[in-house]
């Protein structure tokens, strides 16, 4: 059997999809899926729009947010990021979010990645850019935003994580990013 076929057995169909929740931001649903065998399982799906980061450079430092995050309980530095609007382009996205969370506007923008965030659980798909060239633009945060715009430098970086300030996926594989491009000059 070839690995095409394989993977196919373990290929989960769906018989039915129970709407738990509706949110602004993200929807809850528990679909019942179709196992190998005649076996049957539950599968609880959260569905989000996807979200869009900018990993920017201001002199040789990286742009981030100082930002309580309510689920953690705690203050997180991170860069800009924010959620796609309906049919908006991550690069659109990118670029406002960047503007509106620092106050600084990127010159060029560059797909750095693309990932599922948490594939196990959610839907959600972040695309992180890089700009190497900012202005200073408009400041403009949500309303229910509050956020402090900092240049930091690596060794902040490092300490960051160290002290757990930073510890979401996005801002350390941006942060490992850019030391390779200090290393190689290549993003």
């Amino acid at each position: 059997m070839d690995k095409k076929q394989s993977s196919e057995l373990w290929r989960e169909e769906t018989i039915s999809t129970e709407s738990i929740f509706q949110g602004k931001m993200i929807s809850l649903q528990v679909d019942t899926v179709a196992l190998p065998e005649g076996r049957t399982a539950t599968r609880e799906i959260v569905k989000h729009p996807g979200a869009a980061a900018v990993m920017a450079l201001l002199d040789g430092k990286l742009l981030v947010v100082d930002q309580f995050r309510k689920p953690l309980e705690k203050f997180q530095i991170e860069i800009p990021a924010g959620k796609l609007d309906p049919g908006e382009d991550p690069l659109t996205a990118a670029a406002r979010e960047l503007e509106e969370e620092t106050g600084y506007r990127a010159k060029e923008l560059k797909l750095l990645s693309a990932f599922y965030t948490s594939p196990g659980f959610a839907d959600e798909k972040l695309y992180i850019y890089f700009a190497e060239q900012v202005e200073e633009g408009v400041q403009s945060p949500d309303e229910d935003e509050d956020l402090n715009v900092e240049a930091i430098t690596m060794e902040q970086a490092d300490a960051y994580i160290a002290e757990g300030r930073i510890s979401d996926a996005k801002t350390i594989l941006a942060i490992y990013a850019w030391k390779l491009y200090q290393l190689t000059g290549r993003i």
